[in-house]
This record gives structure tokens, sequence and C-alpha cells, in this order.
């Protein structure tokens, strides 16, 4: 899990505080006497036991409600709310909108708080990717990266992992002659050589650097097929192809 993120935002006026995604109560913990802050909120953006395992440790310790995706319900281990699309959650004076996101995982959500410029959408979309198509279909994560593409540009995306690194070499396969790819991948490989993370991104940039965001773009498609990807009137299914090629990419 060592390329997990938690994110936990706080009030420090009221000394609390929430987290998105705790893989690791230990590590939430020593945050929160680090920052004399108590946990009022633990929200969860799916099942998968790399964003729940401190579910109930946390739970227990702080008496913290969770919140995640109610098509998940059964699989996520101390649910307090179950929440679908639209739903509107409050921690301090934050309100946050969960935008159903499946793809992923048959029922994953996202959090996007407007007036942080937030977006946590767990393993959904990635800075240069976006995540595997476990339970969802091609369609559905289309669908679902389209929404977060929706977004006002200066939105900040907190990703469930640092994949940053190692999508960047398939984009760069795909379009290396885009200047705002090129500068964002020597980015990005300087920030790794820190030690630094290469998150938060804007929806801005990944508009203009991350291929499964631009898949219906006429000029992009045009580079797709010239890598040797089949062309569809149906952007869903270029997005199928895409999202296929890199798995073997990967492996």
């Amino acid at each position: 899990m060592a390329d997990n993120y938690i994110y936990l935002v706080s009030d420090t006026a009221l000394g609390l505080a929430m987290v998105v995604d705790p893989t690791d109560a230990v590590v939430v913990e020593r945050a929160l006497r680090q920052k004399d802050l108590h946990l009022a909120l633990i929200l969860n953006t799916h099942h998968h036991h790399d964003h729940t395992a401190g579910n109930v440790k946390l739970q227990h310790d702080y008496g913290a409600p969770i919140i995640g995706p109610a098509k998940e319900g059964g699989r996520i281990d101390g649910l307090s709310r179950g929440v679908d699309d639209g739903a509107i959650l409050t921690f301090s004076d934050l309100r946050g909108e969960v935008i159903e996101t499946p793809g992923h995982t048959i029922g994953s959500i996202s959090f996007y708080f407007p007036a942080i410029k937030a977006l946590f959408c767990g393993d959904t979309l990635f800075s240069l990717g976006c995540g595997r198509l476990f339970e969802g279909s091609a369609v559905q994560m289309w669908n679902s990266l389209k929404r977060l593409r929706e977004l006002p540009d200066d939105t900040m995306i907190y990703a469930g992992h640092e994949y940053t690194e190692r999508n960047a070499p398939f984009a760069l396969m795909l379009d290396k002659k885009n200047p705002a790819l090129q500068e964002r991948a020597e980015e990005v490989a300087l920030l790794r050589k820190e030690g630094r993370p290469t998150l938060p991104v804007s929806i801005k940039t990944e508009k203009e650097t991350n291929p499964f965001l631009r898949v219906d773009d006429p000029e992009f498609q045009k580079v797709l097929e010239k890598a040797g990807l089949p062309m569809d009137a149906n952007p869903a299914a270029i997005f199928g192809s895409l999202r296929a090629a890199k798995d073997r990419f990967m492996a």
C-alpha cells in the first residue's frame, strides 16, 4: 500500500478532521495526534480493502461515521450511511457533492467540494491515467470520466494512488508530440526523483495530457489511429480499446 494516498481535511479552528479512504488507521491517528485534531467523518470512495482497511479501528477510536457508496454497502465494514449520486454531505462549513463514478468498481463514487476546489476520486481518475475495469464496463467508466472532466478547470484532483510516473510512458508512446504532456512528464519525473507527490493536479492539466479524457477528440482520435487502435463512432468503444491497450502495456 506504499502508493496509496490518504487525505485528511481539517478545520483547525474547531479541531476537527475528515479522512478520505483511510487505508491505514495507524497513519491517520498519528497525523491526528500531531495536529491535535479529532476525527469527525470518514469517507470511502469504493469498497476495495486498500481504501477501507482503517475504517473499523478509526470508527471505534473516534466514533466517526463512515459514508460510502450505497451500492457497495454490504462490502464496506462499518458503513454508517450509503449515498447515491447527487447526495450532499457536510463537514464543518464545507458542502460536498457525491458523484457516482462506476467503472473501477460497480458502485464507486467521488466526492467534490467546490469551496476548496477538491475532487476526491479514488481509483476512477488518475493523473495521466484511469482505473482498471475490475467490475464495471467501458461505457460506465467513460461516462464517469466525462462527468469528472466537466468540473471546473481549476478543480484539483486527489486520486487514490501515486501512479503518475508509471502512467507517463504509455501516454507519451501515444502522444509524444503533445507539448503539455511532455512538460507534465518532465515535471513528474523531477517530483518523483525528489520524493515528492505528483498530486493534486488540475482538471485543466488532465484535459490537456490524459489520453483517457480525450478519446472523443477528433484530432486525438487520429493520433490513436496512427498508434494502431481501432476507431469507432462510439467514444466509449475507443475508450475500451485504449484501456485494454494500457492493460497489455502494463503487463
